[in-house]
């Protein structure tokens, strides 16, 4: 495993080596020390390599990831696995706002809560949460799935369009346009495999799914803005 120290590296190295050296000498394994919360850690991966970060993470770490398997192990700040295309994000411990916005695909599995607008604007990706998620979770959400262990805050899943929402815990109040419908067995069988995916330890028949009453993808005249 090669290891890069951020106190003796800038994160513009770093990212440079993980570009540059990491596909060119097929190295599978890497370590990022003493990240002390820097942004834009590991950003822009697109090769099939392990990356450990041993610390708390600042902004935008794993941000547009391709085919990596990042682990963080700490915290981590704004836009987490923001973009991402595929791949793994692993956030050990606890994701400031925005985690997942606007990803494309891959998996996003935060062990602790995250903050507010987890998954807005995410177009494919699949986001798992070991414990709560803030107010506007899913905003916008186009595609994917989010799975959320705890409970989720104010205006679930806002203007959603085809992404789906499952919760266990409480749900504060849906937003604009999102309802609760009925588990299917192709729900179940869908939590089990993110569930598993995020080695998660929960009934996937505890869960509720939000999904949206696509009532917004039409203008309507006579709702006098009404929605």
């Amino acid at each position: 495993m090669e290891s890069l120290d951020l106190r003796k590296i800038s994160v513009r190295e770093l990212n440079r080596f993980l570009h540059q050296e990491v596909p060119a000498r097929n190295i599978r394994a890497i370590e990022i020390l003493n990240p002390d919360g820097k942004h834009n850690l590991a950003c822009g991966m697109d090769a099939p390599v392990k990356i450990d970060i041993r610390g708390h993470g600042g902004y935008y770490v794993g941000g547009m990831n391709k085919q990596a398997e990042i682990t963080v192990h700490g915290n981590v700040g704004w836009g987490v696995a923001e973009n991402m295309m595929s791949g793994c994000v692993r956030v050990k411990g606890f994701a400031s706002e925005s985690a997942g916005a606007s990803g494309h695909g891959g998996t996003l599995i935060i062990e602790g809560d995250a903050s507010l607008r987890c998954g807005i604007s995410m177009k494919g990706i699949d986001i798992v949460v070991g414990g709560s998620v803030g107010n506007f979770s899913c905003f916008m959400a186009q595609a994917g799935r989010l799975v959320v262990c705890g409970d989720a805050g104010d205006g679930l899943g806002d203007s959603l369009y085809e992404a789906v929402i499952y919760v266990r815990g409480k749900i504060k109040s849906l937003g604009a346009d999102a309802r609760e419908e009925p588990m299917t067995e192709a729900d179940y069988a869908a939590v089990k495999e993110l569930l598993d995916r995020a080695g998660f330890d929960c009934d996937p028949k505890e869960f509720k799914r939000v999904a949206s009453a696509k009532t917004l993808y039409n203008w309507n005249a006579d709702a006098n803005q009404e929605y």
